[in-house]
C-alpha cells in the first residue's frame, strides 16, 4: 500500500485506524518514501503506527532515498539526486527515526541518476544491511540495464516500476523479462494508470474491454485492471494507495481474479490498438 502526499491531510487518529483496517483486510507492506507529503508522511504514519498498537512484526515498511525536492522542510533550489553515502545513511536513520522504528524491511534508490556513484551507493547500501538497519535493497525506476551496472556488487530484491494497461514500456522493453531471469519483484505504482485521468482512443478501447469482462468476471472496472497486471508471470506486485477503506477491500481482491489467457491478450489488443505480431 502506497503512503503518499494525501497522508499530509489525515489526523494520527485517521492515520492510525487506516493502518489497523488495512491489516485487518490483509496488507501488510506499507510503501514509503522520505519525499512524501513535503517530508512529512513518514512522521505522520510513524505516529499513527505507535497509536495503532500494531505488532512491528506483522508488517513491512518500504521507503525510499535519494529525490531532493524542494520544500518548506528543505529549502533547497532545484531539484536533483543525491546518492552520497552521507546522504544514503542520513536519509534511512531519518526514516527510521520517523517511522518509529528500529529497522526497514526495505529501503529503495527512488530513481536513477544522471550521476551516481555505483561502488559508493553499494558499498553504503551492504553496510546498513550488515548493521541491521535494513532487510533489503531495491531500485525504483529502474530499467534492465541500470540494474544490471550494480550486479555483483549489491543485491536487488525488487524493482518499483510505473506499469499498466496505459504504459506497457516495462512489458516490452525487457525490464520484466530481465526481472524474472534475476528473480528480482516487480512492484507498480500507478498501477491503474491514465485508464480515470484522460479521455482518449487508447482509454475508449479499454474501457469497451472491461465493460465486457467486469460482467463476466463480476467485479469493477478497477479490478479487472488490477487483475490483468497480477496475471502477469513476473508476479508483479500493484502499489495501491487509498484512504477510502471500500476501495482497499476492492483492489485486495482483485488478486482472487484468474483472468483467462486470451481474455488477457484481447485487454492488451485493446490498450496496443492492434492484434499482437
Amino acid at each position: 500500500m502506497n503512503w503518499g502526499i494525501w497522508g499530509n491531510n489525515l489526523s494520527t487518529k485517521q492515520v492510525s485506524e487506516l493502518i489497523e483496517n488495512s491489516v485487518e483486510f490483509g496488507v501488510d507492506t506499507f510503501d514509503h518514501a522520505d519525499i512524501y507529503g513535503g517530508y512529512t508522511t513518514e512522521e505522520l504514519f510513524g505516529k499513527g503506527l505507535i497509536e495503532s498498537k500494531i505488532d512491528r512484526e506483522k508488517i513491512k515498511l518500504i521507503s525510499k532515498f535519494g529525490i531532493m525536492y524542494p520544500s518548506d522542510k528543505l529549502p533547497i533550489k532545484i531539484k536533483h539526486y543525491d546518492y552520497s553515502k552521507d546522504h544514503i545513511i542520513k536519509s534511512v536513520e531519518n526514516s527510521l527515526i520517523n517511522l518509529k522504528t528500529d529497522y526497514l524491511d526495505c529501503v529503495l534508490m527512488h530513481r536513477p541518476s544522471p550521476f551516481m556513484d555505483i561502488n559508493e551507493i553499494s558499498d553504503t547500501v551492504n553496510q546498513l544491511l550488515e548493521s541491521g538497519k535494513i532487510k533489503s535493497f531495491g531500485v525504483s525506476n529502474f530499467s534492465a540495464q541500470q540494474i544490471q551496472v550494480f550486479e555483483n556488487k549489491v543485491k536487488i530484491d525488487c524493482n518499483q516500476i510505473q506499469c499498466s494497461l496505459t504504459h506497457l514500456d516495462p512489458i516490452y522493453d525487457g525490464t520484466l523479462d530481465y526481472m524474472q531471469s534475476k528473480d528480482i519483484k516487480p512492484m507498480a505504482w500507478k498501477p491503474l494508470g491514465e485508464f480515470y485521468l484522460k479521455k482518449n482512443d487508447q482509454n475508449n478501447r479499454i474501457r469497451e474491454k472491461l465493460l465486457k469482462f467486469k460482467k463476466k468476471y463480476n467485479c469493477s472496472e478497477s479490478q479487472i485492471l488490477l487483475s490483468w497486471l497480477i496475471k502477469h508471470p513476473s508476479n508483479i506486485i500493484p502499489v495501491v494507495g487509498t484512504t477510502k477503506i471500500d476501495r482497499l477491500k476492492e483492489s485486495i481482491d482483485s488478486s482472487s481474479i484468474n483472468l483467462e489467457l486470451i481474455d488477457w491478450f484481447e485487454i492488451l489488443e485493446a490498450s496496443v490498438g492492434k492484434r499482437v505480431p
